[in-house]
């Protein structure tokens, strides 16, 4: 069974609910007592937000380098980036590496494709709606169209994400303001609603929206399994 290696850490709950995910796939797919092979890096995550916060973008870049090297010396036979804003530094990271980097965009792309959908809202970190790494891929490679929420409701998000979630408070107060900007995404135009960070499923949980939503980090997790069952066949 190949290895996957878990950069985490940003945060640690969410690098949790990555764990869990793959496990519980492997689980279901292999049955029995089948686990995942797993490595995890985890970072500080008050040295990274810092690093956002005053663009230290070439700092944490080295930082999550050295994490990915040493995912793979370690015996990683590929590498997942357990968030979606630091993925601003994903081409960086692939560069230095010689196992395949699962780039979470890529993952989430092909779900939405999956359904027939084009049009999609995109929630996430400041970071991540407002700067072009994560929209431009989605746009250039996959062909979607990106919507992403008005001014005073990306900072809403963004406080929630750093304030609430990255410190482990899930508050009904939230998840109401969460799912009511989804909903006025949909009234835009969105098909559908990409939850891109870690954070925002365990908020969201199983309350309604309008149009579907695509959980980041579920996605993600279950990709690394099925590259894993891939090799598993490729075997036999």
């Amino acid at each position: 069974m190949q290895t996957i290696g878990l950069i985490g850490g940003m945060s640690w709950a969410s690098s949790l609910e990555y764990y869990r995910l793959i496990n519980e796939a492997i689980r279901h797919e292999l049955g029995g007592l089948h686990s995942a092979k797993c490595i995890l890096f985890s970072v500080d995550f008050a040295d990274v937000a810092r690093m956002q916060h005053e663009s230290s973008w070439a700092e944490a870049t080295e930082i999550l380098v050295e994490a990915a090297q040493k995912l793979q010396m370690a015996g990683a036979s590929m590498v997942l980036l357990c968030t979606n804003t630091m993925h601003k530094l994903a081409e960086e990271i692939e560069a230095r590496i010689s196992i395949p980097f699962l780039h979470i965009a890529d993952a989430i792309a092909a779900q939405v494709q999956a359904q027939g959908l084009r049009r999609v809202g995109l929630m996430g970190t400041r970071f991540t709606m407002e700067q072009a790494f994560y929209r431009q891929r989605l746009v250039d490679q996959h062909g979607l169209e990106v919507l992403i929420p008005e001014p005073v409701d990306r900072d809403e998000i963004h406080r929630i994400i750093y304030g609430e979630l990255c410190q482990g408070l899930i508050t009904p107060q939230s998840q109401a303001r969460i799912i009511a900007i989804a909903n006025r995404l949909a009234e835009a135009g969105a098909e559908g609603v990409l939850l891109a960070c870690t954070e925002l499923e365990r908020l969201v949980g199983q309350a309604q929206a309008v149009v579907p939503r695509f959980d980041s980090t579920r996605i993600h997790a279950e990709a690394a399994v099925q590259r894993v069952l891939e090799g598993l066949r490729a075997a036999v």
